[in-house]
C-alpha cells in the first residue's frame, strides 16, 4: 500500500500527525472519576439539537428511503467496497500503533476484496475467514497515552470527545487513497461512504428513533451510550492487561458511574 508513498512524502504526513498529537495531548485530560466528563454540555445540547432537526428533516427519512428503495444486495455491496476504501486507514493506524498483525490482515483482506472481491463489492475475505481489523487514529491516541478529554457532540457526526474528534480530522490524511484516486473515482468514493452511512441509518431505524426521539433525554442517552460503546471497544479487547477505572471489581458499594442523572430510569430496564 505504501509503494507510490516515497519517504520524502511521508516525512510532512508524520510531521503533521505528531503536531496533531501534541494537541490532543494538551486538549484531552484522563478520563475523570465520575466517568462523564462534561464540561461544554450548554453548547453540545445546542448541537444536539441541531443534529436532531437535521436527522429529522433529512438524514431519517433518506435513510428509510435508501433501504426501501435499493435491493439488499446493492446495500451489501455498497458497503463492502466503502468497508474495503477504509482498509489502507486501518493499515496506517496499525503500524503506527505497532499493531503488526492487525497491519497485515488489513493488507491481506484489501488485497483479496480488491481483486476477487471485484474492487471490494463483495467481501470474499470475510468469506475465507480472515478477521476484520478495524481501528481509527482516536484508538492511536489511545494506545499512546491519550485521554479521551471532555465529551463533545458535534455538528452532523454527533457524539464524540476530543480525543477521537482530533482523530476524525487526523483520519481525513490516514488513508493513502485519499489524494491518490483521481477525482472521479475520488467522488464515487466519498458518495459510496455517504451511501453506506444512509443504509445504517435505515436500517438501525427503531434503535435511533427509540434514542432520538423516545427517550425522556435523547441528549443524555446519546452521549451514555456512545461512552460506553467506545470505552467497551477501546479497553475491553484488552481486558487484562486494561486497568479500567470503570470497572466495578468486587466492591460491594461501587455507584456505577454511568448512571446518568439525565436519563430516564425507566428507559434502563
Amino acid at each position: 500500500m505504501s509503494a507510490d508513498c516515497p519517504p520524502s512524502r511521508l516525512r510532512p504526513i508524520a510531521r503533521g500527525l505528531a503536531a496533531l498529537a501534541l494537541l490532543a495531548v494538551a486538549a484531552c485530560s484522563a478520563p475523570v472519576a465520575s466517568g462523564i466528563n462534561d464540561p461544554y454540555e450548554a453548547e453540545n445540547r445546542t448541537r444536539h439539537e441541531f443534529n436532531r432537526k437535521l436527522d429529522r428533516a433529512l438524514l431519517r427519512p433518506a435513510g428509510k428511503g435508501y433501504v426501501q428503495v435499493v435491493p439488499q444486495p446493492v446495500q451489501q455491496g455498497v458497503s463492502n467496497f466503502a468497508a474495503n476504501l477504509g482498509e489502507p486507514s486501518h493499515f496506517v493506524n496499525h503500524l503506527l500503533q505497532g499493531n503488526v498483525e492487525g497491519a497485515v490482515m488489513n493488507t491481506i483482506r484489501f488485497a483479496v476484496n480488491t481483486t476477487i472481491g471485484l474492487g471490494g463489492l463483495v467481501d470474499m475475505a470475510g468469506t475465507l475467514g480472515i478477521p476484520e481489523f478495524d481501528t481509527d487514529f482516536g484508538e492511536t491516541l489511545y494506545t499512546w497515552g491519550v485521554g479521551e478529554g471532555a465529551y463533545v457532540e458535534l455538528p452532523v457526526l454527533g457524539p464524540s470527545t476530543q480525543r477521537d474528534t482530533v482523530g476524525r480530522v487526523v483520519d481525513l490524511f490516514t488513508n493513502p487513497l485519499t489524494n491518490s484516486l483521481p477525482k472521479p473515482e475520488r467522488y464515487y468514493a466519498r458518495g459510496t461512504s455517504v451511501a453506506s452511512r444512509l443504509g445504517d441509518r435505515g436500517r438501525f431505524s427503531e434503535t435511533v428513533d427509540s434514542i432520538l426521539y423516545e427517550s425522556a433525554d435523547s441528549y443524555a442517552q446519546s452521549r451514555l451510550i456512545y461512552l460506553q460503546n467506545r470505552r467497551f471497544r477501546l479497553g475491553g479487547s484488552g481486558a487484562d492487561a486494561y486497568d479500567d477505572p470503570y470497572s466495578t471489581g468486587d466492591d460491594p458499594n461501587y455507584e456505577d458511574p454511568y448512571d446518568d442523572p439525565y436519563a430516564d430510569p425507566y428507559q434502563q430496564e
